[in-house]
């Protein structure tokens, strides 16, 4: 057998480096698109050695911040759909714990992501070390361990050989697609040196193809039988549409059966916004039509989507139909007692097609879905295109329009190939309810884990994913506070985006929840925030961004920012834009109950009566 003598970190690198993925589109492209990473003691002696040998097949970028640099590999995985990965490694300490945010993250979203942090020493023999974590009761625990329940699949490497099962191990689980997520090797910084003769075979992996799982033939009986009874079905596309590639056969799913299609947080983009059958966003900050339609649907078709309670209305929404879950993930299929239909989404589809001929939903139904779908697209375009009046600061919806809208000065169609990208606050709704996405992967929301300061950073992994595309972020300054140094990495690479800040001057989400639960405005926005001896907030978004290297600028009013949204455009190096508006004024259409834990007692009446709504919310509540 031909071996090659390395150290573990080179055996492990070189192995990235060899592997390759069939796309969707049938071209050969390498699986790991490059590694992030931050140097410490941990790893620049072990895996910083082995990067620069295999820098010619692997590219290494620098970035300013852990749990940023894991968040632009989650945007650039999320934005390839899956079907392409980046590693990020880490030193043993505060870099390592860093990344535990962004793992959960990934987790929630089932992104694929390779975490490489440094470790304390497998032989112990000059513990404890800088940064090291030592336990009183656990030898052998260290802070990597954190990862254990944020991750698919966690490994110490503490020995050179097991990286031969180990990291093949870890592939597989990143590209499995009902068990997809991010995965863990922790490696010991002494044993990232420590060198082994491996077989030469190990560095000639296969090319990776992604399976497709049919459905079993008496799970899609049951579905069809199921189907065949609704009269009023409406499909809930969720993010597992856009990860099989299942856009085409949703469309033609939901136009061969007239079933209309509402859109989750993770399946918007899979259908057009002007599809007739797209009826728009679905859930608690949803569009009216959608929410309408799922309180009267007799039979609902979640496809690939984790039925969490933004979509499902603290399962209130549509908790008299019966639910039907095409979800490669038994573990989602089967939520809340609907009938289970396990399998890759655009196969289940094509399935689903081939038995239903001669079904169809009630033609009254279609027709009436596809005028209020229609309905509602006029009505977005009235609320985006509304001019605030003067002295009145804009809120998001009318900033979103000047965004979207800048690119018919630039020459373009409506914003038709921007891709958006947001995580937390009231952008989340907003964009949900009123962001028209033409292609898939045009909407790019975390709204799984709500991540703030995801924006910036999963934005700059989109733009190494799509480098053709304008990749915009829409961030409130709350967001932008919690974490904006990829602003730098964008500039340092040469990555352009553009971003959007909205400045209202504090948590103005939270402060409206706050408020509609009873409680006294407190500790959000800026200005309530001042104790004795403090002073008022003075914050210069444009003047901080201009300190990283973009170019940037404060605008006055909607009018000036789509004229500086269109220069923008233009321009080669990452732009900010800020806008002042107001966290007081938000779409008033559409929306939903949902469930938050309010006090049973208060002093505050306000809070009492709360409570009284919750009690009478929660009858309606699928159990």
């Amino acid at each position: 057998m031909t071996t090659i003598r390395l150290t573990m970190a080179q055996a492990l690198v070189k192995y990235l480096a060899a592997l390759r993925v069939e796309m969707e589109d049938g071209s050969i492209q390498p699986y790991c698109g490059g590694v992030f990473t931050i140097f410490g003691h941990g790893n620049v002696a072990g895996m910083g050695e082995a990067l620069w040998a295999e820098r010619e097949k692997l590219q290494t970028f620098r970035a300013h911040n852990e749990q940023g640099m894991a968040h632009a590999a989650i945007g650039f995985a999320k934005a390839h759909t899956r079907q392409r990965m980046m590693a990020v490694s880490s030193s043993i300490g505060p870099g390592a714990t860093n990344m535990v945010t962004a793992a959960a993250v990934a987790h929630v979203n089932r992104i694929p992501l390779l975490l490489l942090p440094g470790d304390t020493f497998a032989t112990r023999a000059p513990d404890p070390v800088l940064q090291q974590v030592e336990s009183f009761q656990q030898g052998d625990v260290s802070a990597n361990d954190c990862f254990r329940p944020v991750t698919r699949y966690f490994d110490r490497i503490n020995r050179p050989e097991q990286l031969l099962t180990a990291l093949p191990r870890a592939i597989q689980v990143m590209t499995d697609p009902a068990n997809c997520g991010p995965v863990c090797l922790a490696l010991p910084q002494d044993v990232q040196a420590h060198a082994f003769d491996y077989p030469a075979i190990f560095f000639e992996p296969e090319v990776i193809r992604l399976r497709r799982p049919p459905a079993d033939a008496f799970e899609l009986n049951r579905a069809v039988a199921l189907l065949k009874t609704a009269k009023q079905p409406l499909i809930v596309a969720g993010g597992g549409v856009l990860y099989s590639q299942a856009c085409e056969a949703l469309s033609a799913f939901a136009e061969a059966f007239g079933v209309p299609v509402v859109e989750s947080h993770g399946g918007k983009s899979a259908l057009a916004w002007d599809h007739p059958l797209n009826v728009g966003a679905i859930g608690v900050d949803g569009g009216p039509a959608a929410n309408a339609l799922a309180r009267q649907a007799d039979v609902v078709l979640a496809i690939g989507t984790r039925l969490q309670d933004f979509t499902t209305g603290s399962h209130a929404l549509f908790s008299e139909a019966k639910l039907l879950s095409l979800n490669v993930q038994p573990f989602d299929a089967g939520k809340w007692s609907g009938t289970a239909l396990v399998a890759d989404a655009r196969v289940g589809l094509e399935q689903l097609s081939v038995v239903l001929t001669g079904w169809q939903a009630d033609a009254a139904w279609t027709a009436r879905c596809k005028v209020e779908a229609a309905g509602w697209v006029a009505k977005v375009t009235e609320l985006t295109t509304n001019v605030p009046s003067a002295g009145t600061l804009p809120y998001d919806a009318e900033v979103m329009g000047a965004v979207r809208d800048s690119l018919n000065d630039f020459g373009g169609d409506s914003g038709q190939n921007d891709v958006v990208v947001c995580a937390a606050g009231t952008l989340p709704a907003e964009l949900h309810k009123l962001w028209r996405a033409s292609k898939p992967g045009n909407y790019h929301m975390e709204y799984g884990y709500s991540c703030m300061g995801y924006e910036i950073a999963g934005a700059l992994g989109a733009k190494m994913a799509r480098p053709e595309q304008e990749v915009i972020v829409m961030v409130g300054d709350g967001s932008y506070m919690m974490m904006n140094s990829e602003l730098a990495t964008s500039v340092l690479l040469g990555k352009k985006l553009i971003v959007v800040v909205l400045d209202n001057r504090g948590y103005g989400c939270i402060q409206r929840l706050q408020n509609a639960t009873g409680n006294a405005s407190f500790n959000n926005m800026l200005d309530d925030c001042i104790p004795e001896g403090g002073e008022a907030s003075r914050i210069d978004f444009a003047m901080h961004a201009a300190s990283m290297g973009a170019d940037a600028v404060h605008v006055k009013d909607v009018a000036e920012l789509k004229a500086a949204m269109v220069r923008a455009r233009v321009a080669k190096r990452t732009q900010l834009l800020v806008i002042d508006t107001t966290h007081k004024r938000t779409t008033a259409e559409g929306g939903c109950w949902w469930e938050v834990g309010i006090p049973e007692v208060s002093e505050r009446p306000e809070v009492n009566q709360a409570y009284a709504g919750l009690l009478s919310a929660k009858i309606d509540q699928r159990v």
